[in-house]
């Protein structure tokens, strides 16, 4: 059976191009509308520079330093030199030589003698080869010369120190006194420092210490030397 329609009169047959065409035209169109710019010419103003309104800068004016003239030139030196003849004769010194030649007679020196300063050695009371001796306490070895000594001067200051000063002052309990003094070569007490809770009881152990009586000197390698001895002097005030 044949159509009855002419294939040439359908219209559908290119659809697709023309709505291609219309698709990119309306694309065309909306973008160039929304990108389309509008501008006020009124609001535009570019300015205008008027050189007329610049004012004229101002220069300063500076002065001229005026620099001084030249110093005058040295004066001519004269022609002719004169020569002064020294009318005094300067006698030159003479320094003779000190070296000595076969004929210089040498001098016989005597012996000088050359003394020798003691010097004042302290060797603590623990390591001394020969220990001070307390009157009394001559017999025996090194040790127990000094456990007699230390036996006696304990004795001594418990006999002849003040422990009613403590009471006086107004301190009270366990007081500890510590008392450093020398026993110098001479076996004389020396450098007496004491340290105590207050300063009457400080003045009292250095009183005590002063009464010590002289002593035999301590002995180191055979020769006399100072020796330091430490004592706490320890009691308690009766309330």
């Amino acid at each position: 059976m044949e159509p009855k329609k002419n294939p040439k009169a359908n219209v559908g047959r290119n659809s697709s191009l023309y709505f291609a065409i219309g698709l990119a035209l309306m694309l065309f169109l909306t973008n160039y509308a929304i990108n389309y710019k509008t501008y006020d010419k009124e609001a535009i103003d570019i300015g205008q520079l008027n050189l007329d309104d610049i004012d004229d800068e101002e220069i300063p004016l500076t002065e001229q330093l005026q620099t001084p003239p030249p110093p005058p030139p040295p004066p001519a030196a004269p022609e002719v030199i004169e020569v002064v003849e020294d009318e005094e004769e300067v006698e030159e010194t003479v320094i003779e030589s000190t070296e000595a030649d076969q004929e210089t007679e040498i001098v016989e020196v005597e012996e000088v003698e050359v003394e020798e300063v003691e010097e004042d050695i302290e060797v603590p009371f623990a390591v001394i080869e020969n220990v001070p001796v307390f009157p009394g306490c001559e017999s025996g070895n090194n040790e127990a010369k000094k456990a007699c000594m230390s036996e006696k001067i304990t004795k001594f200051v418990q006999k002849k120190f003040n422990t009613d000063l403590a009471g006086d002052l107004g301190l009270s309990g366990r007081q500890r006194i510590n008392v450093i003094f020398k026993i110098d070569k001479s076996g004389n007490i020396t450098g007496i420092r004491s340290r105590a809770p207050h300063p009457a009881l400080e003045k009292e152990a250095a009183r005590v210490i002063n009464l010590l009586p002289k002593m035999k000197p301590g002995k180191q390698r055979g020769k006399a030397v100072t020796v330091p001895y430490s004592l706490p002097i320890i009691f308690q005030v009766q309330d």
